[in-house]
C-alpha cells in the first residue's frame, strides 16, 4: 500500500474552514486526524470522509491536553462568528489560550510544525487602512468582542514565545472574512445571513447605514494560502494576512446577493453592534512574496454563486 506523505492534525477540523482543509490534505495523499468538540463544528461536514482509511475523526476539546504523533498541526479550533464566540465568552478565551498552550506543547514534544489560524480581528476597529501585518491594532480589551479578539492576540504571543524559547516551528496566518459552502445558515456571518434571508425572501438586515466595508475571500483561496504558508521555509513564521483585498460595502453585498438569487427581499437597517469595525481590508504584499505568488483567484460573484447553490440545496432538504 502506498505510504502517506504526512500525518497531519487539524483542530477544529469539522468546522467550516477545517472541513475544507481536511478534504484537500487527504486528496494530496496525507493521513489526516480531525479533532473537534462539535461546539460549532458538525460531523456531517466530514462524514463523507469517514470511509477513507487515512482519515480519523476524534471528538476532543483542545482545552484538554491531547497526545498523538504527527508531523504537522493546523490549529483552527475556536468559534469564529460573533453569535457563537459571544455565546460563551469564557469558553472562547479558553479555546484560544489553553488550546494554543496544549497544541504548542504537543508540537514541542513531537517536533511537529504548527500553524495558528489567527484572524483579522487582531486589528480591531483599524485606524490604518488597508491593514498591513506591522499594524498593532485598535482593540477594546473589555468589549463584547474581546473574548475572541484578545484570545487570538494572546495566542499569537504564545506561538511566538514557544518559537523563541523552545524552538517550536510555527506559522501564523491572519485570516480575513471567508465564505463558501459548508457555512452554517445561523452562524451570524454577513454572507450567510444575507444569502439565507434572500433565499427565503425575508428582509435583509444591515447593521448601521451599510457603508461599512469588508473584503470577502472564498474558502478555496484561504485553504490554498494556509497550505502554502505551512510549506514556507523555517525562517518565515509570519504573521501573514490571508484575505481578498477587493473591498465591498454591506449595501453592495446585499444588492449583489438579491440580484444573484432573484429575491424579493427588501433591505432594512438596524443599529450597529458595539465595536463593529467600519473597515476591514488586508494588505497582501507579504503573502504574495512569501507564499509562492499566492493571491485570491475566486471573484466575489463566482464565489457567491457557489455559496448560494449550497445554501439553496441545504434549505430545501432541511
Amino acid at each position: 500500500m502506498e505510504a502517506r506523505k504526512k500525518r497531519i492534525l487539524v483542530t477544529g477540523g469539522a468546522g467550516f474552514i477545517g472541513s475544507h482543509l481536511c478534504e484537500q490534505l487527504l486528496a494530496e495523499g496525507n493521513e489526516v486526524i480531525c479533532l473537534d468538540n462539535f461546539f460549532t463544528g458538525a460531523k456531517q461536514k466530514v462524514v463523507h470522509l469517514l470511509d477513507n482509511p487515512y482519515f480519523e475523526l476524534v471528538r476532543h476539546d483542545v482545552i484538554m491536553p491531547f497526545y498523538i504523533e504527527v508531523d504537522e498541526i493546523y490549529n483552527l479550533a475556536c468559534p469564529a462568528s460573533p453569535v457563537h464566540y459571544q455565546q460563551n465568552a469564557i469558553k472562547t478565551i479558553k479555546t484560544s489560550v489553553m488550546g494554543s498552550i496544549n497544541m504548542l506543547g504537543l508540537a514541542k514534544r513531537v517536533k511537529a510544525k504548527i500553524l495558528q489560524a489567527s484572524t483579522s480581528e487582531v486589528y480591531g476597529d483599524p485606524e490604518l487602512h488597508p491593514q498591513p501585518e506591522s499594524y498593532w491594532g485598535n482593540v477594546n480589551p473589555i468589549g463584547v468582542r474581546s473574548c475572541y479578539d484578545e484570545g487570538k492576540r494572546c495566542a499569537e504571543s504564545l506561538f511566538v514565545n514557544y518559537h523563541v524559547q523552545n524552538q517550536v516551528a510555527i506559522k501564523i496566518a491572519r485570516i480575513f472574512n471567508t465564505y463558501g459552502p459548508k457555512m452554517e445558515p445561523d452562524d451570524g456571518r454577513v454572507v450567510s445571513n444575507f444569502i439565507v434571508q434572500a433565499l427565503r425572501n425575508e428582509d435583509i438586515t444591515i447593521f448601521g447605514d451599510g457603508t461599512q466595508s469588508r473584503s470577502f475571500q472564498y474558502v478555496d483561496d484561504l485553504v490554498d494560502g494556509l497550505k502554502r504558508l505551512m510549506q514556507t521555509s523555517s525562517d518565515f513564521i509570519g504573521p501573514v494576512n490571508i484575505g481578498n483585498p477587493n473591498e465591498f460595502t454591506m449595501l453592495e453585498l446585499a444588492r449583489k446577493i438579491i440580484s444573484l438569487t432573484g429575491s424579493r427581499s427588501k433591505i432594512i437597517h438596524l443599529p450597529l453592534p458595539e465595536d463593529d469595525p467600519i473597515q476591514r481590508q488586508p494588505e497582501i504584499a507579504l503573502a504574495k512574496e512569501k507564499l509562492g505568488g499566492w493571491q485570491p483567484k475566486v471573484e466575489l460573484e463566482e464565489g457567491l454563486q457557489k455559496t448560494i447553490a449550497y445554501f439553496d440545496e441545504l434549505l430545501k432538504t432541511s
